[in-house]
């Protein structure tokens, strides 16, 4: 005899279905699909990543493809190699910074300056694989407004980073407030509303990865074995990374300044216990206490817990001077629409010089 359990939903899990079934109902229909690329000295790589990536969509008689160069700064000729492109494909726009400002910058400006219905962060090295933009679109079709990659094989990784990325998600997660699902980067689908709520946070410093879980809304995850690059090497090394995880780090948790509160009781109180048993030895058996080294020891240890303490306010300290100074996160040079390109192939150079390469200072 079968045994049957029915199963009541709560009403918020009834609430939440309602709305991924209506969402799911709405968008049925064509969407653009913008890929937001950063950019910086990859000249071998965006030729074989415009094709890849434009393969991937083409699939798709749905999506409408936009790609959101963002040129933070390059100093070969990646820009000369993107106009190329651009000159072939409608489909490209490209957004050149005036000086390099970091990626975390770079990928604000092409969020902002995307024009999909969806907008995905995406890697030009193909280490994020373009062929499962199709599934992520699926998802969203499915009701989801934001859609993580996450990586589940890392072997394109060294040894080094797969493990101090590891530690990172475990002390970020431990400490900070939203949690960072592990082995997702930047690459993620992304709907319009999302976008919307990213584009009125008024910081300047950004740690986008944290930015990204904040905003929240429904989440769903599509996994994927991470290739190697295809060419060039990265840009992140190990100074820089520890850098960014600072960034993360303070960015989204007071812990490290709340745990001196507590090293600096717990230091007290092992001094007053050390106190106490000097009087106490010298009270009852009367022997002098040989000072010199264990004195120096003292200090030394106590100064430089001074010094480590300030350190870390100093990181908090300097960030909010930082951010009290309310400069833009980025300044755009010239924005290269692929529509003017095609319209100025009609017109003199002096008036397409014009008309192309316009210059905006874009302030958040």
């Amino acid at each position: 005899m079968e045994k049957h359990t029915d199963r009541c939903d709560s009403p918020t899990q009834n609430i939440r279905n309602s709305s991924l079934q209506a969402k799911k109902i709405s968008r049925q229909h064509r969407i653009k699909v913008s890929l937001v690329v950063p950019v910086l000295n990859e000249s071998e790589s965006v030729s074989t990543f415009v094709e890849k990536a434009l393969d991937a969509l083409s699939n798709d008689c749905l999506i409408e493809p936009e790609i959101v160069f963002v040129n933070d700064g390059s100093s070969d000729a990646t820009l000369d190699q993107l106009l190329h492109l651009q000159s072939g494909n409608p489909a490209l726009r490209i957004i050149d910074l005036s000086r390099n400002f970091g990626k975390e910058a770079a990928l604000t400006a092409g969020i902002e300056y995307a024009k999909g219905d969806v907008v995905i962060p995406i890697d030009v090295d193909l280490q994020d694989p373009p062929g499962i933009i199709p599934i992520m679109v699926e998802k969203w079709r499915e009701g989801y407004d934001v859609v993580l990659g996450k990586r589940v094989d890392r072997n394109s990784d060294t040894w080094l980073k797969r493990t101090l990325a590891g530690l990172f998600y475990r002390i970020h997660n431990r400490i900070s407030d939203p949690l960072i699902p592990p082995d997702v980067g930047d690459f993620r689908l992304m709907d319009r509303k999302v976008i919307t709520a990213l584009c009125n946070l008024p910081e300047s410093r950004r740690f986008m990865k944290g930015v990204f879980s904040w905003v929240g809304f429904h989440t769903a995850t599509v996994e994927y074995a991470r290739p190697e690059r295809i060419a060039g090497n990265t840009k992140f090394n190990t100074w820089r990374l520890w850098n960014l995880a600072l960034e993360g780090i303070t960015s989204f948790s007071i812990a490290p300044l709340k745990i001196w509160t507590y090293i600096g009781g717990f230091v007290s109180l092992a001094s007053f216990v050390f106190a106490m048993t000097i009087i106490v030895r010298v009270m009852t058996i009367g022997a002098d206490v040989p000072g010199y080294a264990s004195l120096v020891v003292a200090v030394s240890f106590l100064g430089g817990l001074q010094l480590i303490g300030i350190g870390v306010l100093g990181e908090y300290l300097g960030r909010t001077y930082l951010e009290s100074k309310r400069r833009p996160v980025y300044i755009v040079q010239t924005v290269y629409e692929p529509n003017a390109q095609k319209y100025l192939s009609f017109l003199d150079s002096e008036h397409a010089t014009q008309l192309t390469r316009h210059t905006d200072t874009h302030q958040v």
